[in-house]
This record gives C-alpha cells, structure tokens and sequence, in this order.
C-alpha cells in the first residue's frame, strides 16, 4: 500500500493509495481528525485526497438540505446516499486509490448502516448492498464519544440540534458503530481527550498500516 512508485526492472507500476474512512457519531471531532491526519501524510511525502459524506454533488446536496429543513422518507433518504456514494467511488474514491492516492473520508457506508440503521433498517443488509460497489477501507477510525459528551460538544460548536443529533438517535448510532468492533481494519478510538491526543492515537495506527 502507499502512494510510492515501485520499479520492476525497466517499468514503473503505481501502488494503490490507502484508503482512510473516520467515523463515529456527531460532536467526535472527525472533521478536524480528518484535515489533521491529512496534513500529517502530506508532510510524510505522500500524495492525498481528502472529502467527506455526503458529497456537494447533486444527491448529497439533496441529502444535507433535509438534516436542517427536515428528514426525507426512510427510503428516499438511504436511496440518496446510495446514489451519492455511487457517485463518489466512479469520480473520486476509485480513482484516486488508482493512480496512488491516499483517500481519508469524513463518514462513508458506515454512517449509513448507523444512522439509516437507526431509522428501522438493518444495518447488514445496508453494508451488503454498499459492498457491492464501494471498496472496503484500509482502515476504518471509529472516533468514540459518550453521547452526553457529543450532544455538549454539539452545542459549545454553535449547532441547533437537527434530527440527526436527537440522543435517542446518537445512543443508537454508537451502538451499530461499536458491532464493527473487532473487524482487523477497525479502530474504535476514544475522542474524550485533547484535539492533539486524539491525533496522535490516529497517526500510531496509520504509521503502522503503512509500515
């Protein structure tokens, strides 16, 4: 794995990117994880794609008007996501990891399984039906965060409250994301320390994905 280019005698083959998902429940902090994580491989010499679901295309537009207007139906709402992260993986995600590119993602079908999983689905069957099309992370980063601590964190950051952040909601949503537990490729990482700590948790378990 990794963005260097490898010689085979007179020819030159590309190494796939790796492929970086972070997730956990609103208020864990993987925005800011994210763009820090990406700084840090760059600064190893590595060449990096950083974006975030749902995209600003179309679909995921659509998707982020309803968090604050009000949700979509159960089905318009995880047929929209399938439809964005098609999308993504053909323009973006696949592509990039193609040509050597490390991709890290702010949330991915992980969010889906947890937050459509929340609304009735089952969130197997969503992992199926994403599997089909979307490549498996490398690693998976689950930030993890008690939900009174999110929905504070929430608050102190200057967010209303909107349907995705209800606690019945979030108690739910940590509870699919920690079933991944125990997955080779998934980290479940506390996020209740300092913005620094958590950072360094992070690049110990991609220094060591990429050794």
């Amino acid at each position: 794995m990794g963005g260097a280019c490898t010689s085979m005698g007179h020819s030159m083959s590309i190494a796939r990117g790796i492929f970086i998902v972070i997730e956990g429940i609103d208020g864990t902090g993987k925005s800011t994880q994210a763009r820090l994580l990406e700084e840090w491989l760059r600064a190893r010499g590595r060449s990096v794609v950083r974006d975030r679901e749902p995209t600003d295309g179309p679909w995921g537009r659509r998707l982020r008007e309803s968090a604050a207007t009000g949700r979509l139906s159960p089905e318009d709402e995880l047929e929209y996501f399938q439809r964005d992260r098609h999308e993504h993986v053909e323009q973006l995600i696949a592509p990039s990891l193609a040509a050597g590119t490390d991709v890290i993602l702010d949330r991915y079908y992980f969010s889906t399984m947890a937050y459509q999983g929340a609304r009735g689905f089952d969130p197997a069957e969503i992992r199926r039906r994403n599997e089909v099309f979307a490549p498996v992370p490398d690693l998976l980063l689950v930030l993890d965060l008690p939900v009174d601590d999110a929905i504070s964190r929430i608050g102190v950051r200057g967010d209303s409250a909107n349907e995705f952040e209800k606690r019945e909601n979030l108690e739910r949503c940590r509870e699919i994301f920690h079933a991944l537990a125990g997955e080779p490729f998934v980290h479940i990482i506390a996020s209740d320390g300092g913005i620094d700590e958590v950072q360094a948790k992070l690049r110990e378990v991609v220094a060591g994905a990429l050794s």
